[in-house]
């Protein structure tokens, strides 16, 4: 098998190994592809949970010890084109790696009660973020007989975005899509449960590679049927990484992908007559001008300053991680003592 089918591989001079893709993540074994063809991984235990290399994920590029009767281990991540990450819930602020090294990021809401322009905002400025070019799907099209209200809601907050309307169960719309499925490229579809990832995948592989559920009529909610983040290459050659419903979308560290997902709003900022305006009540300016004036929407500003609030630069999250440490630390000290 030839490695350079499922895309270029980085530089790998002067590093030990053999080249590999990962094509799927099942908690601690990764399913891998490599010159031997399909096979499974662990990471080695020094270079990740001691020399603390990032851990790999769907798309990324690693090195191996091939082992020809067992798991390969995993001893390299390569250097990353593209990453899409999100701020993993929970006590310890983390970057969770979803899927590594595409040319494209689909997002996908349905036409029916899942559609939702605010999780649309916070998908874009992580899309825009992940280094790739984001493209909207509004899937499900023979579900609706107009969809141009649509339309006008997503223009309204993904300007300069490319939009298509499609629907896997009629084939409608699919043939736009060629121009991003070219062979040798990564796409990753991200999308809530239910939005139909899995029919676009097998919609567009001409076969059902991908098992699919029916989505709860009272809510449009769905079941997980993806459960892991995995890479496959459909005949085509194109190279589709599915990912689960993420109910969450934690942001960290997106100053790059907010200016591109918030054109409107960027341009107004840094524009007032003191540096440390708060946008309140400050003479000067500019953002409450811009809306008073009808410049601005003033949603499209709240949303703005609600994501860039929540949102943790990538030095606040280590400090935060830091100190969670240090406690936990002290915690374990204090009931040792108890304890003895």
């Amino acid at each position: 098998m030839n490695i350079n089918d499922y895309g270029i591989v980085p530089n790998t001079e002067n590093l030990s190994g053999i080249p590999a893709r990962v094509t799927a993540v099942h908690k601690e074994r990764y399913e891998i592809v490599c010159e031997h063809g399909i096979t499974h991984a662990r990471l080695k235990t020094k270079e990740y949970f001691v020399d603390t290399q990032d851990f790999p994920t769907a798309g990324d590029f690693v090195m191996i010890h091939y082992i020809d009767n067992g798991d390969s281990q995993i001893i390299a991540t390569l250097p990353r084109r593209t990453l899409f990450s999100r701020r993993e819930p929970g006590p310890i602020p983390r970057d969770q790696a979803v899927a590594a090294n595409f040319d494209y990021v689909f997002i996908m809401q349905s036409l029916n009660q899942d559609f939702n322009p605010k999780r649309l905002e916070r998908y874009l400025t992580l899309g825009w973020q992940s280094g790739a070019t984001p493209v909207i799907l509004l899937t499900k099209a023979d579900l609706v007989e107009d969809y141009w209200d649509y339309l006008t809601q997503v223009e309204r907050v993904a300007a300069g975005v490319n939009v298509h309307v499609v629907s896997a169960h009629t084939g409608y719309g699919l043939p736009r899509l060629n121009a991003y499925l070219q062979p040798g490229k990564t796409v990753v579809f991200l999308g809530s449960s239910g939005v139909g990832k899995s029919s676009l995948v097998n919609a567009l592989a001409g076969e059902e590679i991908m098992s699919v559920s029916a989505i709860r009529e009272d809510d449009s909610k769905g079941r997980h049927t993806t459960t892991h983040r995995q890479l496959i290459r459909l005949k085509s050659g194109v190279m589709i990484i599915d990912t689960p419903g993420m109910r969450e979308l934690g942001m960290w560290d997106v100053s790059e992908g907010l200016s591109d997902a918030f054109t409107d709003v960027e341009q107004f900022v840094g524009k007032c007559r003191f540096s440390d305006c708060t946008h309140g009540c400050e003479p000067g300016c500019a953002i409450k001008a811009a809306i008073a004036a009808g410049e601005l929407d003033i949603a499209r500003w709240e949303s703005y300053r609600k994501l860039k609030e929540e949102a943790l630069s990538k030095e606040e999250m280590l400090r935060r991680k830091h100190e969670w440490s240090k406690g936990v630390a002290k915690f374990t000290k204090q009931r040792k003592k108890e304890i003895w």
